[in-house]
């Protein structure tokens, strides 16, 4: 049995990684600060979904509930730690009462447009949290990490699909940038102190516990409210969707691989190498959830890429990464998720 730090681990990605990771029979030492973006009691049904507590959680106030919650889910294979990762001492107390075999870096400010709007934020958390995670673990010994960067790291490339190879330096959103920065300063610990490094670039993730501020989940919500679609563009703009089950795969994968080696940094694209298009988006979803949407059309917005579309041969070829979800499978694994919560 090893034990994994993940940060971000009650959040979208992060709890479904946590509960593979339980089943694989590991420890996990589930690392989040329930920020405001969304409400925190979404996260705790993260958590309870993740690790199989069957209980019904009473809700009193913010502060009582995340430490009922530690309680709850305290035992030989979880540990909750209630921690922002921008705060050394709170990470000490973390890694100092553990022997942790790799840390899987997923917590972050998200999302392009708020970026634009409080980009200091970003720089903050996105940056500045994630070189505290690093010295983290340099002064605990782990030497091995994932680390969640983005697709919007490659900007609007006219070349698809996007290879790991592509020239990166064009950021247009400071979400973006910041990603970039979080390989950056990967590579230099790994460069300076041995730390074994793959950053792995996810290409819109979607499924069960999505974000409720993410399109899928947002348009499916508002169909159902029978509210009209916000549009942004003439449709066209295209997305590589990836499934979450999928794009846990990519990270067991990639644990392993760094686990098993010496001396990695890799940059790897976590993708399906298919794209939709925003307008096709749409009518898949009117498709899933059995309704007509009525549509709002806006202009696009600052910072949005025109298209995203992985290269996902390197990942393939280093640790055999195959998604197999098709789009129209994964979004109805959603709407039935959304339909029972």
């Amino acid at each position: 049995m090893s034990t994994y730090c993940v940060t971000g681990g009650a959040g979208f990605i992060g709890s479904h990684l946590c509960e593979r990771l339980l089943k694989l029979g590991h420890r996990v030492v589930c690392i989040d600060n329930f920020n405001g973006v969304y409400d925190y009691k979404i996260k705790i049904k993260n958590i309870l979904n993740s690790t199989g507590l069957e209980t019904t959680f009473q809700y009193s106030n913010k502060e009582t509930d995340l430490l009922h919650l530690q309680q709850a889910v305290e035992g030989d294979s979880y540990k909750l730690v209630v921690a922002d990762i921008r705060h050394a001492d709170e990470l000490a107390a973390a890694f100092g009462n553990e022997r942790i075999d790799a840390v899987i870096h997923l917590a972050a400010m998200a999302g392009v447009r708020p970026s634009i709007e409080d980009p200091l934020l970003y720089e903050d958390v996105n940056v500045r949290g994630t070189l505290t995670v690093l010295e983290a673990m340099r002064k605990h010994g782990v030497r091995k990490w994932l680390c969640a960067s983005s697709s919007s790291v490659y900007g609007n490339q006219a070349k698809v699909p996007f290879s790991e190879e592509d020239r990166v330096d064009r950021s247009i959103s400071p979400y973006a940038a910041t990603k970039k920065a979080c390989e950056v300063l990967g590579h230099t610990y790994y460069h300076l102190h041995d730390i074994d490094t793959i950053m792995l670039r996810f290409f819109t993730v979607y499924g069960e516990r999505q974000r409720p501020d993410l399109a899928i989940h947002k348009f499916v919500g508002m169909l159902d409210r029978g509210e009209p679609l916000t549009v942004y563009g003439d449709g066209s703009s295209r997305r590589d969707y990836t499934y979450v089950g999928d794009i846990v795969d990519g990270m067991i994968g990639a644990l392993a691989f760094v686990e098993g080696h010496e001396t990695v940094y890799e940059i790897v694209n976590i993708g399906t190498n298919r794209t939709i298009s925003l307008l096709e988006l749409v009518r898949s979803i009117e498709q899933a959830f059995g309704k007509e949407a009525l549509l709002r059309w806006l202009p696009n917005q600052p910072g949005d890429v025109e298209q995203t579309y992985a290269d996902i041969s390197k990942a393939n070829g280093l640790f055999g990464y195959d998604p197999q979800t098709d789009f129209a499978e994964g979004l109805h694994k959603f709407v039935t998720w959304y339909r029972g919560n």
